[in-house]
Formats: C-alpha cells, sequence, structure tokens
C-alpha cells in the first residue's frame, strides 16, 4: 500500500485516539450504528455514507451499520434529528459546507456547535455539464451567454441554496459581469435528482459532483464544460478543461465529512477518531477516492472542529461578496 501523507497522519491520530481512549475508558458501540445521510439517495453525500458503511463493516467493533436517508431543508431534517440523540454516539450524519451556508443564509439556527464535528474525509471538486443536445460547448459559451442574458441559463444543483454549488454558480456568473442574485437556479434533493434534470433537458446546466456526471460523460449523455480544480484531475476528468484554463477565475471544492450528536464523550469521540483513521488506510478507501473522482482530505476530530469554525466566516465573506447574502 502507497504511503501518503494522510495516512501518517491518520496512522499517528489512531494512536493519539487509543491512548485517549485506554486513559478515559474506552467505549464502543455496543448496537446498531445509524449512519444518517442528510439528502436523498443517488446523491454525493449518500454515495460518501455508502462507502463509509462498507469500510467501517470490516472493523470488530462494530455489531451492524445501517444508512438511513433524511432529505429535507437542504440537509436541516437529518441534523435536526442528532439533536435528538444528545451524547450517543451510536448516531452520525454527514455534513458538508452546506450546513455553514444554511446557518449564514439564516434558513435555519441549527449549526455545527449544536452538534460534535467527527471527521472530514475528503475534498470535491465541481462539475458543470450539460446533455449531449446542448448548444453549450465550454464554459466559455456559458460565459458568453449570460453575458447577453443572465436568466437564459437554467442551473440544476443539490440540497440548499447557498451551498458550494450555489457559490460556483455565483462566481461563474459574476466572471460574467451579471449579478449572481439574478442567475435562474433550480434546486434538487440530491445530485441524482438534479442529473436526471440535466439528461432530460428540463435545465440547462448541472453544477454538481463529477461522479454524478462520469458515467453519463462515458455513455456520450452528458458533457462536462469546465471543473472547479486548479488543474486537471486524474481519469475520466483528464479531458475535462479547469475553468481557469478557460480564462475564467472560479476555483472552489467541497470537503465531505461526519458529525454526530453534542454530548459526546471524549472516549466516544476518541473510538470515532480511531475508526476514521483505520477505515482511510484500507485499500479499498484508495480505490473509492478513484472511482469517486474524489481527494483524500482526512482531518481527526479536533482538527475538524477548527476547520469548520474557520470556514464559517470564509462563507460568510464568500457570499457576502456575491451578493448571495446580506450580513448585518
Amino acid at each position: 500500500m502507497r504511503i501518503t501523507g494522510a495516512t501518517v497522519i491518520a496512522l499517528l491520530f489512531a494512536c493519539a485516539a487509543f491512548d485517549a481512549a485506554r486513559a478515559q475508558g474506552e467505549w464502543k458501540p455496543n448496537r446498531n450504528v445509524d449512519i444518517v445521510v442528510a439528502s436523498a439517495a443517488a446523491g454525493s453525500s449518500d454515495r460518501t455514507a455508502r462507502v463509509l458503511q462498507k469500510l467501517l463493516q470490516t472493523n470488530p467493533s462494530f455489531p451492524s451499520l445501517s444508512v438511513t436517508n433524511r432529505p429535507g431543508g437542504g440537509g436541516t431534517v437529518a441534523w435536526t434529528f442528532l439533536t435528538q440523540h444528545p451524547g450517543d454516539a451510536h448516531y452520525i450524519a454527514t455534513f458538508s459546507p452546506t450546513m455553514l451556508t444554511n446557518q449564514i443564509l439564516g434558513t435555519t439556527k441549527l449549526g455545527h456547535a449544536d452538534l460534535t464535528p467527527l471527521a472530514i474525509l475528503l475534498r470535491e471538486y465541481i462539475v458543470f455539464a450539460v446533455n449531449a443536445d446542448s448548444t453549450l460547448n465550454s464554459a466559455k459559451d456559458l460565459v458568453e451567454r449570460l453575458k447577453k442574458d443572465v436568466s437564459s441559463v437554467s442551473f440544476a444543483f443539490a440540497t440548499a441554496p447557498g451551498n458550494h454549488n450555489h457559490v460556483l454558480i455565483g462566481m461563474i456568473v459574476k466572471a460574467a459581469g451579471a449579478d449572481p442574485r439574478k442567475a435562474k437556479v433550480v434546486i434538487q434533493a440530491s445530485g441524482g435528482q438534479a442529473t436526471t434534470a440535466m439528461l432530460g433537458g428540463h435545465i440547462d446546466v448541472l453544477v454538481g459532483a463529477p461522479a454524478n456526471v462520469i458515467p453519463h460523460m462515458l455513455s456520450g449523455k452528458g458533457r462536462p464544460i469546465g471543473i472547479s480544480a486548479l488543474q486537471r484531475q486524474p481519469g475520466p476528468l483528464s479531458t475535462v478543461p479547469t475553468f481557469r484554463e478557460q480564462g475564467i477565475d472560479a476555483a472552489f471544492f467541497n470537503w465531505r465529512g461526519f458529525i454526530a450528536p453534542r454530548g459526546l464523550t471524549p472516549a466516544q469521540t476518541a473510538f470515532w477518531d480511531q475508526a476514521f483513521a483505520k477505515a482511510i488506510q484500507s485499500d479499498d478507501w484508495k480505490k473509492d477516492l478513484a472511482a469517486n473522482a474524489w481527494a483524500e482530505d482526512f482531518m481527526p476530530s479536533a482538527e475538524t472542529k477548527r476547520h469548520v469554525e474557520a470556514e464559517y466566516e470564509v462563507m460568510k465573506t464568500i457570499l457576502t461578496d456575491l451578493g448571495v447574502v446580506t450580513i448585518k
């Protein structure tokens, strides 16, 4: 197995978590662990949860694991469910920057401080894609159309206004010299539903995860026109130009991780640090990264908490600058 920097970090935190758990009294699950997905099935959050379930099933510390989709409210339904189980480490949920932007936009008062951030596992770049019959052949074409009439292009994404997908739309619209608040957006319950809308011609541009686009790119039914990475990505995405390559200043990425109810003990948090660190050491995890066009970006609980707190302030600034929200 190739030893990466993230793997070394994972091993160090696994050892630290083990020592902490031993000092405080070890904890491990004594019943089923429910991995709650903060969106509908067939999207990136759902995919992340099911990959984690597969990886954790090889860990004998888990009696059993289930995945439950609780879509709604841009993830708020799932995260509210966690608040109903304080101190119970048998429940974890997917989370992403959407949790932060929901709170910034005022769609909910629930935020990361009301829960226990456990880990960030990966980063994911954002792809703009169109169906095979579209007259948009590049991101340059898209910008030119937006310059003429910002409302002439419809964008579909999941799962909440102001999230990472919406931020990137704002960047592209701003690059066209138009008002991001006037962009025509259609919000879907999952990335899978947004992809279906694009393939069916119900919207012009899908904004979402590469894994939702790649199968349709390979079949010829969909066509990526740009990716938000700083450089071209490996595998099937190697043919997809970045926005910067096309003269558009739009580079951005989404992160994905897991969060638990508030009130976990140090031993419970230490258990999860160790479980995540062990999971990402496997060869299967490396294969999953490649298959889903993910980039490994592991952060254990303490680092995740610091990252989320800093990211909250960054997102406030970005959303304000794009005119998506006014911060009072």
